[in-house]
């Protein structure tokens, strides 16, 4: 686990100030279009709209980060509505500390208050999938490319609470 205190903020994106906003997007640019040496458009239109949730980890300056998004619109068979985790990032030097693990259970805990019969959803990058499903996460299709990286959709499935629990 990370020594260092985490400060974990949960914002919309008109909530977020101007130096929280900029340190975001450094920190995702730093990551997933510097490091990982990929080209795309990183900020996209879901950063702005009014249902996104943005969870900021922060000691003195934003180490850790991930968005959510709740989608109206059918994504499977079941058409079982869902929401979308993404944007997963720890900066560089805070990685091995087990950041990682208290990042996703914030954001994971934060969606199953505020959409408890919705299932959780995100795209994992190949590499990193036994952390999603240490997390309970199960994979849900093959591997295939995403701006040049192998990635697989996953999914953590949320039962409705049962009257006798």
């Amino acid at each position: 686990m990370t020594n260092d205190p985490v400060h974990w903020e949960f914002h919309h994106f008109q909530s977020l100030n101007t130096d929280q906003l900029f340190q975001l997007m450094r920190l995702r640019t730093d990551v997933f279009v510097v490091e990982q040496q990929c080209a795309y458009p990183e900020l996209d239109s879901h950063d702005n709209h009014p249902d996104t949730i943005h969870l900021l980890g922060s000691t003195e300056e934003l180490v850790a980060y991930a968005r959510a998004m709740p989608s109206s619109e059918p994504t499977d068979v079941g058409a079982k509505s869902v929401v979308r985790i993404g944007r997963v990032v720890v900066a560089k030097s805070h990685r091995g500390t087990g950041l990682a693990q208290l990042l996703m259970q914030q954001m994971m805990s934060k969606l199953e208050s505020n959409f408890p019969h919705r299932d959780q959803v995100l795209s994992a990058q190949e590499p990193i999938i036994d952390f999603y499903k240490d997390l309970g996460f199960v994979i849900e299709s093959d591997v295939y490319l995403e701006d040049g990286i192998p990635h697989i959709d996953m999914r953590r499935c949320l039962e409705p609470s049962s009257p006798h629990s």
